[in-house]
Protein backbone atom coordinates (compact mmCIF):
# COMPACT_ATOMS: atom_id res chain seq x y z
CA UNK A 1 0.00 0.00 0.00
CA UNK A 2 1.50 3.39 -0.85
CA UNK A 3 0.03 6.93 0.22
CA UNK A 4 -0.30 9.11 -3.20
CA UNK A 5 0.18 13.14 -2.86
CA UNK A 6 -1.00 15.61 -5.39
CA UNK A 7 1.35 18.40 -6.09
CA UNK A 8 -0.52 21.52 -6.57
CA UNK A 9 2.18 23.74 -8.33
CA UNK A 10 3.00 21.68 -10.74
CA UNK A 11 -0.34 20.10 -11.45
CA UNK A 12 -4.07 21.55 -11.85
CA UNK A 13 -2.52 24.70 -13.63
CA UNK A 14 -5.69 24.65 -15.40
CA UNK A 15 -6.70 26.61 -12.23
CA UNK A 16 -5.86 29.36 -10.00
CA UNK A 17 -4.00 28.80 -7.36
CA UNK A 18 -6.91 28.70 -4.25
CA UNK A 19 -9.05 26.34 -6.47
CA UNK A 20 -6.94 23.83 -6.79
CA UNK A 21 -7.13 22.58 -3.42
CA UNK A 22 -10.89 22.30 -4.39
CA UNK A 23 -9.95 20.13 -7.32
CA UNK A 24 -7.58 17.95 -5.79
CA UNK A 25 -10.72 16.53 -3.17
CA UNK A 26 -12.71 16.30 -6.06
CA UNK A 27 -10.19 14.29 -7.59
CA UNK A 28 -10.21 11.17 -4.76
CA UNK A 29 -6.71 12.96 -3.28
CA UNK A 30 -6.80 13.87 0.66
CA UNK A 31 -3.16 15.09 0.58
CA UNK A 32 -1.42 17.49 -1.44
CA UNK A 33 2.01 19.58 -1.29
CA UNK A 34 3.32 22.27 -2.86
CA UNK A 35 6.16 24.75 -3.90
CA UNK A 36 6.31 28.14 -1.79
CA UNK A 37 3.08 30.26 -2.73
CA UNK A 38 4.72 33.25 -3.55
CA UNK A 39 2.26 36.34 -3.93
CA UNK A 40 -0.46 34.14 -2.28
CA UNK A 41 -2.44 35.55 0.53
CA UNK A 42 -1.27 32.84 3.37
CA UNK A 43 -4.24 33.17 5.17
CA UNK A 44 -6.48 32.24 2.21
CA UNK A 45 -4.46 29.53 1.32
CA UNK A 46 -4.26 27.55 4.81
CA UNK A 47 -8.08 28.02 4.88
CA UNK A 48 -8.52 27.15 1.40
CA UNK A 49 -6.79 23.65 2.21
CA UNK A 50 -8.45 23.48 5.74
CA UNK A 51 -12.12 24.19 3.90
CA UNK A 52 -11.53 20.81 1.22
CA UNK A 53 -10.56 18.49 4.30
CA UNK A 54 -6.57 18.59 3.35
CA UNK A 55 -3.67 17.45 5.13
CA UNK A 56 -0.67 19.02 3.64
CA UNK A 57 2.94 16.69 3.27
CA UNK A 58 5.10 18.91 2.34
CA UNK A 59 5.75 22.87 1.64
CA UNK A 60 8.74 24.08 0.36
CA UNK A 61 10.82 27.18 1.81
CA UNK A 62 10.79 30.42 -0.72
CA UNK A 63 13.22 29.16 -3.61
CA UNK A 64 13.23 32.50 -5.68
CA UNK A 65 11.87 32.77 -8.44
CA UNK A 66 11.75 29.36 -9.99
CA UNK A 67 10.52 30.28 -13.51
CA UNK A 68 13.64 32.62 -14.26
CA UNK A 69 15.87 29.35 -13.32
CA UNK A 70 16.63 30.26 -9.13
CA UNK A 71 16.80 26.92 -7.29
CA UNK A 72 16.87 28.19 -3.75
CA UNK A 73 18.32 31.42 -1.67
CA UNK A 74 21.12 29.89 0.95
CA UNK A 75 23.93 30.23 -1.01
CA UNK A 76 23.14 33.77 -2.23
CA UNK A 77 24.53 36.63 0.75
CA UNK A 78 21.97 38.98 -1.25
CA UNK A 79 19.12 37.24 -0.47
CA UNK A 80 19.99 35.78 3.32
CA UNK A 81 17.37 38.54 4.48
CA UNK A 82 14.88 36.91 2.30
CA UNK A 83 15.94 33.24 2.91
CA UNK A 84 15.99 34.44 6.70
CA UNK A 85 12.58 36.08 6.42
CA UNK A 86 10.75 33.34 4.62
CA UNK A 87 11.65 30.94 6.94
CA UNK A 88 9.31 31.88 10.22
CA UNK A 89 5.86 32.21 7.31
CA UNK A 90 6.86 29.20 6.39
CA UNK A 91 6.88 27.66 9.57
CA UNK A 92 3.50 29.32 10.60
CA UNK A 93 1.98 28.47 7.59
CA UNK A 94 3.10 24.79 8.17
CA UNK A 95 1.62 25.26 12.00
CA UNK A 96 -1.77 26.13 10.08
CA UNK A 97 -2.03 23.23 8.25
CA UNK A 98 -0.54 20.63 10.25
CA UNK A 99 2.21 20.04 7.58
CA UNK A 100 5.42 18.62 9.30
CA UNK A 101 7.71 18.49 6.29
CA UNK A 102 9.44 21.78 4.61
CA UNK A 103 11.80 21.28 2.02
CA UNK A 104 14.56 23.55 1.35
CA UNK A 105 16.40 24.13 -2.32
CA UNK A 106 19.95 24.58 -1.28
CA UNK A 107 20.92 26.99 -4.38
CA UNK A 108 23.50 27.57 -6.98
CA UNK A 109 27.12 27.74 -7.56
CA UNK A 110 28.50 31.47 -7.41
CA UNK A 111 30.69 31.71 -10.35
CA UNK A 112 34.17 32.79 -9.01
CA UNK A 113 34.04 32.29 -5.36
CA UNK A 114 35.50 29.20 -3.56
CA UNK A 115 33.23 26.45 -3.63
CA UNK A 116 34.13 24.93 0.42
CA UNK A 117 33.40 28.74 1.40
CA UNK A 118 29.70 28.47 -0.64
CA UNK A 119 29.12 24.99 0.97
CA UNK A 120 30.28 26.91 4.44
CA UNK A 121 27.49 29.43 4.31
CA UNK A 122 24.55 26.93 2.86
CA UNK A 123 25.35 24.49 5.56
CA UNK A 124 25.20 27.25 8.31
CA UNK A 125 21.82 28.75 6.55
CA UNK A 126 20.11 26.01 6.62
CA UNK A 127 21.65 24.72 9.71
CA UNK A 128 19.72 27.83 10.97
CA UNK A 129 16.81 26.70 9.42
CA UNK A 130 16.70 22.89 10.79
CA UNK A 131 17.19 24.99 14.15
CA UNK A 132 14.01 27.12 13.56
CA UNK A 133 12.15 24.07 12.42
CA UNK A 134 13.10 21.85 15.08
CA UNK A 135 11.09 24.14 17.75
CA UNK A 136 8.63 24.00 15.59
CA UNK A 137 8.45 20.05 15.55
CA UNK A 138 9.24 20.30 11.44
CA UNK A 139 11.55 18.15 9.31
CA UNK A 140 13.82 19.97 6.66
CA UNK A 141 14.17 18.26 3.94
CA UNK A 142 17.18 18.55 1.16
CA UNK A 143 16.46 17.51 -2.04
CA UNK A 144 18.89 16.70 -5.59
CA UNK A 145 17.82 18.26 -8.54
CA UNK A 146 18.91 17.05 -12.20
CA UNK A 147 22.04 19.51 -14.12
CA UNK A 148 20.14 19.11 -17.67
CA UNK A 149 17.36 21.29 -15.85
CA UNK A 150 19.08 22.68 -13.39
CA UNK A 151 22.17 23.76 -14.22
CA UNK A 152 24.86 25.27 -11.36
CA UNK A 153 22.37 23.47 -8.66
CA UNK A 154 24.69 23.01 -5.91
CA UNK A 155 23.21 18.63 -4.66
CA UNK A 156 22.91 16.81 -7.65
CA UNK A 157 23.11 13.66 -6.43
CA UNK A 158 21.80 11.50 -3.78
CA UNK A 159 25.29 11.39 -1.61
CA UNK A 160 25.78 15.85 -2.53
CA UNK A 161 22.95 15.22 -0.69
CA UNK A 162 23.68 13.04 2.11
CA UNK A 163 26.91 14.78 2.30
CA UNK A 164 25.15 18.39 2.86
CA UNK A 165 23.05 16.60 5.49
CA UNK A 166 25.76 14.77 7.47
CA UNK A 167 27.43 18.96 7.38
CA UNK A 168 24.74 20.50 8.57
CA UNK A 169 24.39 17.68 11.45
CA UNK A 170 20.78 18.12 12.70
CA UNK A 171 18.37 15.47 13.77
CA UNK A 172 15.78 16.77 11.52
CA UNK A 173 16.69 17.02 8.48
CA UNK A 174 15.74 14.47 5.56
CA UNK A 175 16.39 13.84 2.30
CA UNK A 176 13.62 14.12 0.17
CA UNK A 177 14.26 11.83 -2.90
CA UNK A 178 12.91 12.50 -6.50
CA UNK A 179 12.84 9.49 -8.62
CA UNK A 180 12.48 11.94 -11.55
CA UNK A 181 15.63 13.82 -11.38
CA UNK A 182 17.62 11.12 -9.95
CA UNK A 183 16.79 8.70 -12.68
CA UNK A 184 18.30 11.16 -15.11
CA UNK A 185 21.47 11.65 -12.88
CA UNK A 186 22.40 8.28 -11.60
CA UNK A 187 19.46 5.69 -12.33
CA UNK A 188 19.68 3.10 -9.84
CA UNK A 189 16.12 4.36 -8.71
CA UNK A 190 15.29 1.11 -6.27
CA UNK A 191 18.73 0.11 -4.80
CA UNK A 192 19.11 4.24 -3.88
CA UNK A 193 15.90 4.18 -2.12
CA UNK A 194 16.34 0.69 -0.37
CA UNK A 195 19.63 1.66 0.74
CA UNK A 196 18.82 4.90 2.27
CA UNK A 197 15.15 3.93 3.59
CA UNK A 198 16.42 5.20 7.00
CA UNK A 199 17.40 8.64 5.92
CA UNK A 200 14.29 9.17 3.43
CA UNK A 201 11.98 11.31 4.75
CA UNK A 202 9.76 12.11 1.49
CA UNK A 203 9.29 11.02 -2.20
CA UNK A 204 8.20 12.53 -5.11
CA UNK A 205 7.90 10.91 -9.10
CA UNK A 206 7.57 11.46 -12.93
CA UNK A 207 8.59 9.53 -15.79
CA UNK A 208 11.90 10.35 -16.96
CA UNK A 209 13.07 11.63 -19.54
CA UNK A 210 9.72 14.16 -20.56
CA UNK A 211 8.83 14.66 -16.54
CA UNK A 212 5.29 13.81 -17.42
CA UNK A 213 2.82 10.88 -15.70
CA UNK A 214 4.08 7.07 -15.46
CA UNK A 215 3.37 5.63 -18.12
CA UNK A 216 5.02 8.39 -21.06
CA UNK A 217 8.48 7.62 -20.29
CA UNK A 218 11.46 4.79 -19.49
CA UNK A 219 10.27 4.43 -16.23
CA UNK A 220 8.79 0.97 -14.72
CA UNK A 221 6.54 2.85 -12.14
CA UNK A 222 5.05 -0.93 -11.35
CA UNK A 223 7.99 -2.46 -10.27
CA UNK A 224 9.53 0.93 -8.55
CA UNK A 225 6.08 1.37 -6.61
CA UNK A 226 5.82 -2.57 -5.47
CA UNK A 227 9.95 -2.24 -4.41
CA UNK A 228 8.71 1.17 -2.55
CA UNK A 229 5.59 -0.86 -0.71
CA UNK A 230 7.41 -3.45 -0.20
CA UNK A 231 10.11 -1.50 1.78
CA UNK A 232 7.74 -0.12 4.79
CA UNK A 233 8.62 3.21 3.73
CA UNK A 234 6.07 5.08 5.50
CA UNK A 235 5.62 8.20 3.98
CA UNK A 236 4.12 9.68 1.12
CA UNK A 237 5.04 8.89 -2.40
CA UNK A 238 3.94 12.71 -4.38
CA UNK A 239 2.76 13.35 -7.81
CA UNK A 240 5.21 16.44 -9.09
CA UNK A 241 5.03 15.87 -13.24
CA UNK A 242 3.70 18.27 -15.82
CA UNK A 243 1.11 16.57 -17.05
CA UNK A 244 0.73 15.30 -20.45
CA UNK A 245 -2.52 16.71 -21.07
CA UNK A 246 -4.94 17.68 -18.92
CA UNK A 247 -4.55 17.14 -14.85
CA UNK A 248 -7.25 15.09 -14.55
CA UNK A 249 -6.88 12.82 -17.57
CA UNK A 250 -3.05 12.33 -16.66
CA UNK A 251 -5.10 10.33 -13.44
CA UNK A 252 -5.83 7.30 -15.14
CA UNK A 253 -3.42 5.36 -13.88
CA UNK A 254 -4.41 5.60 -10.27
CA UNK A 255 -7.85 4.11 -8.90
CA UNK A 256 -10.73 6.79 -8.49
CA UNK A 257 -10.50 7.21 -4.57
CA UNK A 258 -7.28 8.27 -3.73
CA UNK A 259 -7.85 8.80 -0.43
CA UNK A 260 -5.71 6.99 1.90
CA UNK A 261 -3.20 3.97 1.79
CA UNK A 262 -3.78 2.70 -2.45
CA UNK A 263 -3.15 -1.09 -3.14
CA UNK A 264 -0.08 -1.16 -5.50
CA UNK A 265 -1.86 -4.14 -7.43
CA UNK A 266 -5.02 -1.47 -8.07
CA UNK A 267 -2.81 1.20 -10.19
CA UNK A 268 -3.41 0.19 -13.94
CA UNK A 269 0.59 0.82 -15.02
Amino acid sequence: MLTFGLNVSILLREYPFLDRFDQAARLGFDTVEFWWPAGEDLAAVARRIRDAGLRVALINFDGGDIARGERGLANDPARLAQFRANVPAALELAAQVGCPRMNALAGKWRAGEDRAAQLDRVRANLGWAAEQARAAGVTVLIEALNEWENPGYLCTSTRDSLALIDAIGAPNVRLQYDIYHMQRMEGNVVATIQAHLDRIGHIQFADSPGRHQPGTGELRFAYIFAAIAASGYPGVVSLEYNPLGESAASLAWLPPDRRGPVDVAALRL
